[in-house]
């Protein structure tokens, strides 16, 4: 086996020795291999991360092995090759701090009720609660506790539309709180988190994004091994445990990738009348392909009768729109 990337990486600990390791790549006719060998002062132990030929498939598990490696505490012998040294200052960082401050920090009477107010705003404008505001968001303002527009500005995800739209709201519960123990702007945070600490908590932070990367690109194999057996969207549902509306929009993201899916939209529009196909087509062509609803009024009207899937139609328009961003906003080939 051909070794084409190698980097020794410590951690330190309470022992005189810090605990070393090395993360190995390596390739042996086409067959990719990669590995993780911990080293202490008595003994030495090997992981096999991972082993087959799809290099993107070794990325993903890399990144996902590597942050959790990283959130453990190791580092990297020598910056800059094995990973970039994280940017110490900027805006994008104090957001950063501030999200894991407000975790070490929380004020969960606080949250409890602005919880409650997002339930109510949502139920009221038939939203997702996510869409108003993120638990992160809310977490962030529990312990932070903004009295002002301009200070409710400085919290990272609150932007002027946000602010406009809920802040009146938001400052009302905050400004119902006690004296506070904080003040703005936020810039002394920064003095008060451990460092070494703060960057394990960003590596467990991309851990568990490179975790959710990870999971989807076993789907989307799962989902193309069965497209190439001929199975049908029902069948995928079946094998990812995933159910029609995640494996449509699955299918969306292999279009963007290139995945050549015809074949299985043709099976899937089978049912769906030519003339009915033809009015999703103009309608993308009109309103274009962004937004779903527009076209699902456009075509079916306004005011759907009772009786409708509404699930169902927007399924079939996803999968037209497969198609017409496949084809282009041209004159659509005959199903």
């Amino acid at each position: 086996m051909r070794i084409i990337f190698l980097n020794s990486m410590e951690r330190k600990t309470d022992e005189l020795m810090p605990s070393g390791a090395q993360v190995w790549i390596g390739e042996d006719e086409g067959v990719w291999r990669m590995g993780w060998n911990e080293l202490s002062a008595d003994d030495e132990s090997e992981t096999l991360w991972y082993e087959g030929a799809s290099w993107s498939e070794m990325l993903h598990v890399y990144r996902h092995q590597l942050a959790m490696k990283l959130g453990e505490g190791f580092r990297p012998v020598i910056d800059g090759i094995f990973h970039e040294r994280e940017d110490s200052k900027g805006k994008a960082v104090l957001a950063q701090k501030l999200v894991y401050y407000s975790e070490l920090n929380p004020n969960e009477a606080l949250f409890t009720e602005l919880s409650a107010w997002r339930r109510r705003r949502a139920a009221a404008e038939r939203k997702a609660p996510y869409l108003i505001a993120s638990n992160r968001l809310l977490r962030l303002i529990s312990v932070f506790q903004p009295r002002t527009r301009e200070e409710l500005l400085q919290l990272p995800g609150v932007g002027e539309s946000k602010s406009a739209e809920y802040g009146g709201e938001l400052l009302e519960l905050t400004q119902q709180q006690g004296e506070r123990p904080f003040i703005f702007p936020l810039n002394w945070v920064e003095g008060t988190l451990d460092e070494e600490e703060f960057r394990s908590w960003l590596y467990k932070q991309k851990e568990a994004k490179y975790r959710v990367e990870m999971e989807k690109f076993g789907l989307r194999r799962v989902m193309l091994e069965a497209m190439a057996e001929g199975g049908d969207v029902e069948e995928m549902c079946r094998r990812t445990g995933l159910d029609r509306r995640e494996t449509v929009e699955l299918l969306e993201d292999l279009e963007k990738d290139g995945y050549e899916l015809e074949s299985l939209l043709l099976a899937e529009l089978r049912e769906v009348p030519e003339a009915e196909q033809m009015a999703v087509w103009q309608a993308y062509q009109e309103l274009g392909d962004t937004l779903l609803k527009p076209v699902l009024q456009r075509v079916y009207g306004a005011e759907l009768p009772a009786e409708s899937n509404v699930e169902k139609l927007y399924e079939q328009l996803r999968l037209i729109r497969i198609r017409y961003r496949r084809q282009g906003s041209g004159v659509r080939s005959a199903g």
